[in-house]
């Protein structure tokens, strides 16, 4: 049997099988974990948050293998996840709310494939095979939404037991309550000790006002804590979804 197609048709074929080979070898390098940091409209990338993110990493032993810093962000790659993970709260902490620290996942592609424009091919969660979820509960803002209720509830108590005030507002003192007279306070003071027998109650007199501040004790500030734990999820649990 003669060939009956001409040599230029094999070779269009061997070249296009040639070039999709290439162009699949990203697949094959895999992908280093790692943290991408950006930052804000207030902030810029520069050299010496490069530097801080060194000295933060350094201070906390945690290794890194390679720090790169690009048009709009700044990418540090690990070799573990656990490595990654813990950098990620380091340098968040660290650098403050002017950045967007996020965890990501840089491609090991080398730089003769990344010239000819070869990248690897993106693929969702499902195809992946999982992702690390996060959950963490704010313990301070579960005892603070405990003190605006607080407050919301002395008004009313206050209000019923016909015990006149001027303000009551949260502070970081806990919920504080400002009267004119100390008559005032004194009968506010037996009134809401009688109503709410945990809460701490401390007087306090300035510039011709009388204040009573109400403070969550330690006992129900741990009550509290617990029941957003219970509710929230584990603070600082690390979650493997496999799709």
């Amino acid at each position: 049997m003669t060939n009956q197609y001409p040599l230029w048709k094999y070779l269009l074929v061997l070249v296009i099988v040639a070039v999709g080979f290439i162009y699949a070898l990203p697949n094959l390098y895999g992908e280093d974990p790692a943290v991408q940091i950006s930052p804000t409209r207030t902030t810029k990338l520069d050299a010496a948050t490069q530097t801080k993110i060194q000295q933060l990493l350094k201070q906390a032993s945690i290794n890194y293998q390679s720090i790169s810093m690009g048009e709009h962000a700044l990418l540090v790659r690990f070799s573990n996840d656990d490595a990654q993970l813990k950098a990620k709260d380091i340098i968040r902490d660290g650098l403050g709310n002017g950045y967007i620290v996020a965890l990501n996942l840089a491609p090991t592609t080398p730089p003769w494939l990344r010239a000819l424009n070869a990248e690897p091919m993106y693929l969702g969660l499902d195809l992946r095979g999982g992702v690390h979820f996060l959950m963490e509960v704010d313990m301070e803002a579960a005892v603070k939404q405990a003190e605006e209720r607080y407050a919301s509830d002395l008004r009313t108590l206050l209000r019923d037991k016909k015990v006149r005030y001027i303000t009551i507002a949260r502070t970081n003192r806990g919920v504080e309550l400002k009267f004119r007279s100390s008559a005032e306070r004194d009968r506010a003071n037996e009134v809401i000790h009688e109503e709410y027998r945990t809460l701490l109650l401390k007087e306090r007199d300035g510039a011709g006002d009388y204040y009573l501040t109400a403070s969550v004790g330690e006992a129900e500030q741990r009550t509290t804590r617990d029941l957003a734990l219970n509710q929230g999820g584990v603070v600082g649990a690390r979650l493997r979804a496999t799709m």
